[in-house]
């Protein structure tokens, strides 16, 4: 019966070392922009101009 209660406090301790670690992400401002991560991929390469694709298409003669 004593290792229940051991059990229990542990996890109280862990889950409260969770909560502080949750409060203190939601004060800094971990969770305040949750828009632009989910889009920035799309805008992640960079823009190929005409000359630029035909300078990476051109192949060495054998």
């Amino acid at each position: 019966m004593e290792i229940i209660y051991l059990l229990i406090f542990i996890s109280v301790i862990i889950a409260s070392g969770f909560l502080i670690a949750f409060v203190w992400s939601v004060n800094s401002g971990q969770y305040d922009d949750d828009v632009t991560p989910a889009i920035r991929m799309l805008f992640d390469n960079e823009v190929r101009t005409p000359e630029t694709a035909e300078h990476e298409n051109k192949q060495p003669q054998k």
